[in-house]
């Protein structure tokens, strides 16, 4: 094999496709070629990230469907006379049989499906990973804003509550440690104290987490505190029940 042949298998090596004397071959001359060496290892890792992007197994039923669609074509007889002729001259490329290429089509359109669905995983993955770092980068606002005022408190059972208020971001964010889960089909709703009585949803609370931090969902505005209760899974438009922790922002 030449040297020019070699430098042509960095993919297949790297893809583990090359048979055993190529690849020896082709490891011998990775010894001497710092070019196809660094190919391989950006190829490699390449291959290494595509893969835990699109690790999923094939949709239900793909293997039958592409097996029912090479059965409804008929193969096409040997060709006779001038077709045999014409198909074997030189230049000439040999045509498929009908129903092999049925069954290429078949199995292109299934992993093409298949594609676009990892391809949307991916998407969904690198979405949820954006809306992550805003998030992130919202809390860090308020934790590290100049005005930013704490306060601590103990709240029921042993669990301690931090809250952070920041006037000029207009957010607010809630560290619990230690929060007991709340009861099945429960959950643990934030609320701000708007004055007079008036109650307004800051947000739920994970709860299958006993610590965590909760940027307090909208604006501070003009609210004096907030308050923690025990809502049903997916929350109240208003509290339904006594209230678990209540802190004032004033203190703050």
């Amino acid at each position: 094999m030449s040297t020019a042949e070699l430098h042509t298998l960095t993919g297949a090596y790297a893809l583990h496709a090359l048979p055993e004397d190529e690849r020896l071959a082709f490891e011998r001359h990775l010894g001497a070629c710092e070019a196809c060496a660094q190919e391989v290892r950006e190829l490699s890792a390449t291959a290494a990230r595509l893969g835990l992007a699109v690790a999923a197994g094939a949709p239900p039923g793909l293997r039958d469907r592409v097996l029912r669609e090479i059965t409804t074509v008929r193969q096409e007889p040997p060709p006779h006379g001038r077709n045999a002729r014409a198909m074997a001259a030189p230049g000439r490329a040999a045509r498929w049989p009908a129903y092999a290429l049925a069954a290429c089509v078949a199995a292109a359109a299934a992993f093409g499906g298949v594609a676009v669905w990892q391809n949307q995983v991916a998407q969904d993955a690198r979405q949820k990973a954006d809306r992550a770092q805003l998030y992130n980068e919202q809390v860090a606002r308020v934790l590290t804003a100049p005005d930013a005022r704490t306060t601590a408190s103990d709240l029921v059972g042993g669990a301690r509550g931090t809250l952070v208020v920041s006037k000029s971001v207009n957010r607010a964010v809630f560290l619990a440690s230690d929060m007991a889960r709340p009861p099945g089909g429960k959950v643990y709703q934030l609320w701000f104290n708007d004055g007079g009585g008036a109650m307004r949803s800051a947000g739920l609370m994970d709860p299958s987490a006993a610590d965590g931090t909760v940027l307090l969902d909208g604006p501070v505005d003009r609210a004096s505190g907030m308050g923690i209760t025990v809502e049903p899974t997916g929350g109240s438009e208003q509290p339904t029940s006594q209230p678990v922790a209540l802190m004032d922002f004033r203190d703050a």
